[in-house]
């Protein structure tokens, strides 16, 4: 009888649910986008029910295309944007105020106050984390301050807090199941790290009662079941979405990275059993915890990456598709100097300034649609050698390649133009769905479908793109974006 797996990815801008046959080989995808609400400038929310709607909605879509009897499914696997915030009453089920996205910024002041009062080198030393605006924890403490009745509700432990995989895992399990990852755990600011436990000093710090936190497992856990006829299907691998990309790219060795382009660009460094105390701007963070064994990851996160694609074409409406972008940049002249800066939620690792904003630099009347989809693709590239230069300096580790995955980098020229600028060569992989493939992995794991040795020989790169580009050139256009991203920082006060 073939055994199937299904991993539910749950992004930035849509839900999917990705089907995966007992030889580890993708059969189907199925996907749904949902809304993105911005109600105020640098404020981004979801709306944690049409979440759970279009994930449940990509979930039966894929089993009824499929012809899938629930004996046939051995196990689901969820990977998660991570960060986003959830706060719901667990008695109603309902959400109490739509999700806080990571990429939403209005916690700054928050983060400020904290660091006025000295919190940042605990913070840091704890849970390998920045104050910033991205973690969950100032989020909660947002949410439970602007909420009429929000923090009484807390107090006497009628709140639930997750992030996106926590709520899907008690959407699924019909509320019996309050829990989330190491991997998830490690982004909220509440985690010590070395002991992969909610700390209480932090609680304290950032106001979050402890009785809102979910149960922290292990990533290839039982995290309880799914029930469809009767039948329960186990939940075995939760992973976020970053983390399930290492390891769907066989990154299980110290010294193994990759890079994503997603909705945002986020480069991961496999450390073993060593946290690497950054002094470059980057995060420590759990990569997994498996059989109760913790791997951490040094990992430089950029917000705007592929999102800067979608805002050409939602946007700008300058390309209906992100496929055009390839002819359009081959197309821009040569002599046009344009660097977009996509910093509309502020700058990421190494900088981690809240108060950035995006920008467009080097415009004459010559620059059109051509030369600023060019310079977007750029961008993604950049940012990316920002965070491998970091990278190397903190680990000590001189990378010889690149693995990488994502939708934007099946893009030629971008691969290519990344390949040029970090002097180093970049394989990317046949699949290249390594998020949804990470969580099918630890879920096959978790219900002995599949064994490590034969997962690692899944591992088939597509093409390996070499570095081309003159010295001359490439220090000409490190130069140019050192520039801008100068004169985009500190833009609000």
């Amino acid at each position: 009888m073939n055994q199937y797996i299904i991993s539910l990815d749950e992004g930035t801008s849509s839900c999917r649910a990705v089907l995966f046959n007992d030889k580890a080989e993708i059969v189907d995808i199925t996907q749904q986008e949902f809304t993105q609400h911005f109600p105020k400038p640098g404020w981004v929310e979801h709306d944690p029910i049409e979440i759970w709607e279009k994930q449940l909605s990509v979930l039966q879509q894929v089993i009824r295309e499929n012809e899938l009897k629930p004996k046939d499914i051995a196990a689901i696997g969820i990977t998660n944007q991570r960060e986003t915030t959830v706060v719901w009453d667990k008695n109603s089920g309902k959400p109490i105020y739509n999700a806080l996205v990571w990429q939403d910024k209005r916690t700054a002041g928050i983060c400020k106050q904290l660091k006025e009062d000295d919190w940042e080198s605990v913070i840091r030393a704890k849970t390998g984390l920045v104050i910033d605006a991205y973690f969950s924890g100032t989020k909660i403490q947002w949410i439970l301050d602007n909420v009429d009745g929000a923090r009484s509700l807390a107090e006497k432990g009628d709140l639930l807090f997750g992030t996106i995989d926590t709520w899907l895992v008690w959407k699924l399990t019909q509320g019996k199941v309050h829990a989330t990852d190491c991997s998830n755990a490690s982004r909220t600011m509440l985690l010590n790290i070395e002991a992969a436990e909610w700390d209480d000093e932090l609680l304290e710090a950032l106001k979050v009662p402890a009785a809102m936190l979910p149960a922290i497992k292990d990533s290839n856990a039982h995290f309880g079941d799914y029930e469809v006829e009767g039948i329960k299907i186990p939940i075995t691998g939760v992973i976020g979405d970053q983390q399930a990309a290492l390891f769907g790219q066989i990154g299980w060795k110290k010294g193994q990275a990759k890079n994503t382009y997603g909705t945002g660009c986020f480069l991961l460094l496999n450390t073993g059993q060593e946290q690497i105390q950054s002094q470059s701007g980057l995060l420590s963070t759990i990569a997994w915890r498996k059989d109760g064994k913790l791997v951490y990851a040094l990992e430089g996160s950029v917000f705007i990456a592929g999102a800067a694609i979608q805002w050409l074409r939602d946007g700008l409406k300058i390309i209906e598709s992100a496929q055009e972008t390839e002819d359009l940049a081959l197309t821009a002249n040569e002599d046009e100097t344009v660097v977009v800066v996509p910093a509309f939620a502020g700058l990421g690792a190494p900088y981690w300034d809240m108060n950035a904003r995006g920008a467009i630099f080097g415009l004459t009347r010559g620059s059109g649609k051509a030369e600023l989809v060019r310079a977007t693709l750029q961008s993604l590239a950049l940012q990316t050698y920002d965070l491998l230069t970091a990278m190397q300096q903190d680990s000590n580790v001189k990378m010889q390649n690149l693995r990488v995955d994502g939708g934007a980098i099946a893009n030629d020229y971008l691969a290519q133009f990344q390949a040029d600028i970090l002097e180093l060569s970049i394989e990317r992989p046949i699949n290249l769905e390594s998020t949804a493939t990470g969580a099918a992995y630890m879920a096959g794991l978790g219900v002995k479908l599949w064994s490590e040795e034969f997962i690692q020989t899944k591992m088939n790169i597509e093409q390996v793109f070499i570095p081309k580009m003159s010295n001359e050139e490439r220090q000409k256009h490190l130069n140019i974006w050192s520039k801008a991203i100068e004169r985009t920082r500190g833009w609000l006060e």
